[in-house]
């Protein structure tokens, strides 16, 4: 995988504190009252739930460049499944790949993952057969067995016949081998050949009507994704603004690359999972963060891993310093994120957090609870869902520990936030 630039760090002039920040930091000139009045505006020609947009916008002005303040670039992150857009890019393209055959056999299915079990590796084994030649396409188009195992595993990490698919130990607020094991599944081709797979699967996502659903195998799952129109807007006014956007995805950065210039960033600006590259083709390796070496997908852009990506990558904050909360000046302004998977970095954001309803409890305890007054909650802006009956187990199991064990959610002073209801909802 490229190399991403280096950006050479400005400092932070707030009292006396020093912070890295990124290269093309600018520091406002005053704004007059003519000039406000034409600062970046969201759109009011887009819904948002209650008062969002005036939320957002109140923070746009109070960190952009019309704020007339100082300093570097604020920096804005943003989750891509659910967040930016509807449905899951990663589910769209390993669903074309496996109906056009571009899944290569490998040399044994245990090479693909170092978690995976004994009973997956013969669950694929026997649906995916050992008449291919290792590094030939698979017929996943027409063997519907063997597609039915990957989809199996990619969704439930389990096979078809109930069997754990990923055993063994890793932390599980820094990775999940099921969402590593996509990338792995594509070693082999290069990464423009799997760029080129994720486009076409993006234009037949963009084709297909709302509400949509495609069969693979014998699985059935969304057959349509949209840009959310209200995330474009934000995006294209916080670039207006002066900020620094980013997308941290925990989808092979390959695949994100392919749909996040339709929000208008580039691929410099997209952090994904990275996999190693030998001879100019992906391998099973994935590359390390902070001090957790490259290796097989010990450390993702998921839960503390993206604070991680986001302090290495965007703030140059190297070692075990990267896992750390920073102080505010080497933090985002703004976090969005759909999940308890984006909830470490929506939650370091010091200027908004905004959570896309879900009904995932981490993320959405630490929403409804607001103990900064600066969380913006909306529901998804297509096809959201129905509010959570019940309230969140906020006091007791909402909470995920890195052994994988549960308990309550804590606030920054280590009081437990208690129990939430579900109230902003479609």
């Amino acid at each position: 995988m490229r190399k991403k630039p280096a950006f050479v760090m400005g400092l932070a002039v707030a009292a006396a504190l020093a912070a890295a920040a990124p290269a093309n930091a600018v520091t406002p000139a005053p704004v007059d009252a003519t000039q406000r009045a034409n600062c970046p505006q969201l759109s009011t020609n887009l819904d948002w739930h209650g008062d969002n947009r005036a939320k957002l916008q109140k923070m746009i002005d109070e960190r952009g460049t019309c704020s007339g303040k100082p300093g570097p670039r604020p920096v804005a992150a943003f989750d891509w499944d659910n967040t930016v857009v509807k449905n899951d890019i990663t589910d769209a393209t390993l669903a074309w790949a496996l109906r056009h055959d571009k899944i290569l056999q490998p040399r044994s299915w245990k090479d693909t993952s170092k978690w995976l079990t004994p009973a997956a590796d013969r669950a694929l084994t026997t649906a995916c057969g050992t008449s291919v030649p290792a590094g030939k396409p698979l017929p996943t188009s027409r063997n519907t067995a063997c597609a039915d195992e990957i989809m199996e595993i990619r969704g439930k990490s389990r096979t078809v016949a109930g069997e754990e698919a990923f055993a063994g130990d890793w932390n599980h607020r820094r990775t999940v081998p099921a969402y590593a094991w996509i990338p792995q599944l594509f070693a082999g081709h290069t990464p423009g050949a799997l760029r080129s797979f994720a486009k076409k699967a993006r234009a037949e996502a963009l084709g297909a009507p709302v509400g949509s659903t495609q069969t693979i195998g014998t699985h059935t799952i969304a057959g349509y994704v949209r840009y959310y129109e209200q995330q474009k807007d934000l995006i294209r006014t916080l670039k207006a603004a002066g900020f620094d956007v980013y997308i941290v995805s925990a989808s092979s950065e390959v695949i994100a690359e392919a749909w996040s210039g339709g929000v208008g960033i580039d691929r410099e600006h997209t952090i994904g999972i990275r996999s190693a590259i030998r001879h100019g083709k992906l391998t099973t390796g994935i590359r390390g963060c902070g001090d957790v070496p490259d290796g097989q997908g010990e450390v993702l852009p998921y839960r503390d891993g993206k604070r991680c990506w986001i302090n290495q990558e965007i703030f140059k904050i190297k070692g075990a310093a990267a896992w750390e909360q920073q102080d505010p000046a080497r933090r985002i302004a703004l976090g969005a994120g759909d999940a308890d998977t984006d909830v470490t970095f929506v939650s370091d954001a010091t200027g908004a957090h905004l959570a896309i309803n879900r009904n995932k409890p981490e993320l959405m305890c630490r929403a409804y609870d607001n103990a900064d007054g600066r969380w913006v909650t909306n529901p998804m802006f297509v096809e959201p869902l129905p509010g959570n009956p019940n309230s969140y187990p906020c006091s007791t199991t909402a909470n995920v520990h890195p052994d994988g064990t549960h308990g309550p959610v804590l606030r920054a002073d280590g009081s437990v936030i208690p129990d939430q209801l579900d109230t902003v909802h479609g």
